[in-house]
């Protein structure tokens, strides 16, 4: 159950236009409003289901009349001090949210379903999200403004969501109003108060590093150490606060900071087992969206009192996200803290560990900050779900070179049924797992094997699809290599080839593959990896590397105008090329990534490229590479692809499965993708995806809504040529093509929607 005091995203006044009321649903994704009047007291809710229902029934729809008039006003609502047990027994599949109200019916918070969760900034915080990273200043900055917003600049800079000051007003704070000279003190306060007395920054500066941290794009947090402190923040408009250990037995500063009504992030150093609970208790009373951080008060803490086994304690007794704020020595404490289930991750860094002040000698160093941060984001990335295992990209292609899989003892002819004795396991693992075995004994073969070849799934398959004259309503056919395109032709009428290249294949005398000119058109897919190792990189900021490159796309450009003669048409075959700009360690800011679409500029403009077309094929977010997974950055925004074909006059490959998983991890619309980049496209390669790298997967196995792409793709690159690029669908004969073939002639073929129209 989630208790939210933030009521503004689900109010509505009764006056409101219905209008009014869709457009908060919209927003605040929860499905509800909450109608009030103008006193604030609540007189109905509305629910998106309620919309549906009135607008199905009226016979004119009228979105500007009153959100009052649709409204339900026989509602489930609650005095706000009932307590969290009740409230939650009240909450049900029929009542998903309630409001809760002071005396007067004035609406104070909502309870509703889910998991403990909140918003500081709009940056949702609990489990199922990624963890808050807090980058802990302190009074790091010495006192010095400069400093400051250097440490600032380097925690934006790191990945961090927020960095996090200190606020105290020393006069109402401490005896003797913060006197550092106090000879009463003891020598540890004494020490303390000599710190804050020249390094403590006042209202003003820390103002001024809040508004620099929002120019950076990083919330500002501050924790008020006394209540005038909490006024003057409450004056900036802080959006929200974190509780020092400090502080979390002050009740009468816990219960002033609750009744801000922003969430609290409350670590719970120092504090008993005992003083955890009162202190829970007093901000549910309160209503409070908080966190709890469990936390070791000691500077260093030593490993063995870190206890991160009690997180999941802390979890029992908030019943609220939960987290680690950390003062021991180096940052794989808190990666850990992820592992357990950490939704937020405090740790202090500096500039120096040798500078004066207590905190700098447990702090991270910005780079020290950086890494914590990329692996915390790796661990939530590996961290995955409990959902059922599916065989990943980078597994089925290893599993293909290193598994096994059932081989044809003998030749067997069509009409033959399989037994024991006609199957052999054998590496690689291209066909059926050896698991299949007794699923394929008995079967009737279907098709000539021939000795020595695998069996693929379509052997124990009742339905083949088999290849034939499909029609399509732009060129269309399939990828080859020198060695099969033959027998592809030999099964149905082709009317274009992709011959996609190995770098092999470069050196191969064509004579040897070709004997006649072939009445039809053909594309060229230049390869990645050359000899050596070299993977293609147009955009390689190492001289020698992209002159390598640039070298053996020549040789690509050469191989094409050699097919040339070999095939009918086009006058200028394209090229298909992944031009480069990836790395290993993580996608580059915006900023950087003009510099990679000069150099590739600089590289085409060093190719003799007469006689054809290069078009650069649209790119996913992690692209396999000999190596491993990488990280793109180049020809997967739909913006800089039309930016970059306008001004360099060229057009791109557009790859359905690589630009819908650029769609899927950066939430953009595929629909939009494809508006906006269709009309530069040359050619397509149209296969499914799923997630954020599942590539290449045959058509229906992934998520790709082909009807309306089909729709789109006909009105901004209706002459594009295509093939269905599914993988490994050449095995078996190019049962693989053939199936996805069959799957896109509805969507793609010759009476297509948008040309009946």
């Amino acid at each position: 159950m989630i208790i939210d005091r933030s009521t503004a995203a689900y109010r509505v006044f009764a006056e409101d236009t219905i209008l009014v009321g869709l457009q908060k649903i919209s927003a605040n994704k929860a499905g509800f409003v909450i109608v009030v009047s103008e006193s604030g007291r609540v007189v109905g809710t509305v629910t998106d289901g309620d919309i549906r229902r009135w607008m199905a029934a009226a016979t004119l729809i009228d979105v500007n009349l009153p959100i009052q008039a649709i409204a339900n006003t026989a509602f489930t609502q609650l005095p706000f001090q009932t307590p969290r047990d009740q409230i939650a027994g009240r909450l049900d599949s029929k009542v998903r949210f309630i409001p809760l109200v002071d005396e007067y019916q004035h609406l104070i918070a909502i309870a509703r379903q889910g998991e403990a969760e909140f918003a500081i900034d709009g940056r949702l915080i609990g489990p199922g999200h990624p963890s808050y990273i807090i980058a802990e200043i302190g009074n790091n900055h010495n006192g010095d403004v400069e400093l400051g917003r250097r440490l600032i600049d380097l925690a934006a800079q790191a990945g961090a969501d927020c960095a996090k000051f200190q606020m105290r007003d020393m006069a109402s704070l401490y005896a003797a109003q913060g006197n550092p000279d106090d000879a009463s003190q003891d020598l540890g306060a004494q020490y303390t108060l000599d710190l804050l007395a020249r390094f403590n920054l006042g209202v003003d500066d820390l103002y001024r590093l809040f508004d620099h941290c929002l120019a950076r794009g990083m919330t500002p947090l501050c924790t008020p150490w006394d209540e005038a402190s909490l006024r003057a923040l409450e004056a900036y408009g802080m959006a929200g606060y974190k509780v020092a250990s400090a502080d979390f037995t002050n009740h009468d500063l816990l219960t002033a900071m609750a009744r801000t009504a922003k969430p609290l992030i409350a670590s719970t150093g120092m504090s008993s087992e005992a003083e955890i609970i009162a202190s829970v208790a007093l901000l549910r009373q309160e209503g409070a969206s908080f966190a709890l951080l469990h936390c070791n008060s000691t500077y260093p803490a030593p490993y063995k009192d870190v206890n991160l086994a009690y997180m999941n304690r802390l979890k029992e007794l908030g019943d609220c996200p939960v987290g680690y704020s950390g003062h021991e020595r180096g940052w794989f404490v808190p990666v850990a803290a992820i592992a357990l289930g950490a939704s937020v991750i405090e740790k202090h860094f500096t500039v120096d560990r040798a500078m004066e002040g207590n905190d700098h000698r447990v702090s991270l160093l910005p780079d020290e900050l950086r890494a914590m941060v990329e692996a915390i984001r790796a661990t939530e990335q590996s961290m995955g779900t409990a959902a059922e295992r599916e065989v990943t990209q980078g597994e089925m292609m290893n599993r293909e070179v290193l598994a096994k899989s059932l081989h044809a003892a003998t030749d067997i002819a069509p009409g033959t049924v399989i037994t024991h004795a006609h199957i052999l396991v054998r590496s690689p693992g291209q066909g059926l797992q050896p698991n299949q075995r007794e699923a394929l004994v008995g079967r009737t073969a279907t098709r000539a094997i021939r000795a020595g070849t695998p069996f693929f799934p379509t052997d124990i398959e009742d339905r083949r699809i088999e290849p034939r004259a499909f029609a399509f309503a732009r060129p269309w056919g399939i990828p080859v290599r020198y060695h099969d395109y033959r027998a592809m032709l030999d099964l149905a009428p082709l009317p274009f080839l992709e011959y996609h290249l190995s770098y092999k294949d470069m050196d191969e005398d064509l004579r040897t593959w070709f004997d006649a000119p072939l009445p039809i058109s053909f594309a060229v897919h230049a390869p990645e990896l050359f000899a050596g190792d070299h993977v293609l990189d147009l955009a390689s900021p190492d001289e020698a590397y992209r002159a390598h490159s640039i070298a053996q796309l020549q040789r690509v450009i050469d191989v094409t105008r050699a097919l040339k003669p070999w095939h009918q048409g086009p006058e200028r075959p394209v090229i298909v090329t992944n031009m480069g700009g990836f790395n290993a360690k993580g996608f580059l800011p915006r900023e950087e990534r003009a510099a990679l679409y000069d150099r590739i500029v600089d590289s085409l403009s060093r190719l003799d490229s007469a006689g054809v077309e290069i078009i650069p094929q649209t790119m996913p977010p992690f692209p396999w590479h000999f190596g491993g997974q990488s990280h793109h950055n180049l020809f997967m925004d739909p913006d800089e692809i039309v930016a970059f074909c306008m001004a360099n006059d060229m057009r791109v490959c557009l790859d359905l499965s690589h630009s819908q998983l650029a769609c899927n991890h950066f939430g953009w619309s595929m629909s939009e993708f494809c508006r906006k980049v269709g009309r530069y496209a040359a050619h397509l390669h149209v296969v499914d995806a799923k997630g954020v790298d599942g590539e290449g997967l045959q058509i229906g196995e992934g998520h790709m809504d082909f009807a309306a792409l089909a729709q789109i793709l006909d009105e901004t690159c209706p002459q594009a040529s295509f093939i269905p690029e599914i993988w490994q669908g050449h095995k078996n004969g190019g049962a693989g093509f053939w199936q996805a073939l069959d799957a896109l002639e509805p969507w793609f073929g010759s009476a297509s929607p948008a040309q009946q129209a």
